[in-house]
């Protein structure tokens, strides 16, 4: 009886020990482990209405030997009437913006809802707009995104460049 609560204690203890994670448990390869560190929502709103929501994942952090010149993001949108969002190579008049630390983007791409990020997550619907987005580089280390129409906006999307 001695022995076996000496080696009952001694194997609690080493696998104690264990090097394990939330991902453990998971199958994902490692962009989607950074994907999923690194996503980010908001919900649309005007005063207490839901008008939609914002998803939004930073590209340097997944893919860094990628996107590594200028800041990228991942962004699907759901939005209950669809508004426009704002291009910097159109000239049109759009009231949806999205700024991160207040700029504009200087690029942005729609891409089809299946594309070459939807393994990132496990969305991909019709139903949502999909881009890659880019603003220049920030010199900051927080990164705060946010989608504004004239009558609505999600809260502040928040990310640290170094962690």
């Amino acid at each position: 009886m001695k022995y076996s609560m000496i080696l009952f204690l001694f194997t609690l203890f080493f696998l104690g020990c264990a090097d394990k994670n939330a991902f453990d448990n998971f199958e994902m390869i490692k962009e989607q482990e950074l994907s999923a560190n690194n996503l980010q929502n908001s919900k649309i709103k005007t005063g207490d209405n839901t008008d939609g929501i914002i998803s939004a994942i930073y590209l340097n952090k997944v893919y860094p030997t990628l996107y590594n010149q200028n800041e990228y993001f991942y962004i699907y949108l759901y939005q209950r009437e669809r508004v426009d969002m704002f291009n910097p190579n159109t000239l049109d008049e759009i009231n949806m913006t999205l700024k991160l630390n207040g700029k504009l983007p200087i690029k942005i791409r729609k891409l089809s809802h299946n594309n070459r990020f939807s393994h990132l997550t496990l969305v991909n619907g019709e139903w949502q707009r999909y881009f890659l987005v880019a603003f220049e580089e920030e010199k900051s280390n927080k990164l705060s995104l946010i989608l504004q129409t004239s009558l609505s906006s999600s809260d502040f999307l928040i990310y640290h460049k170094d962690e």
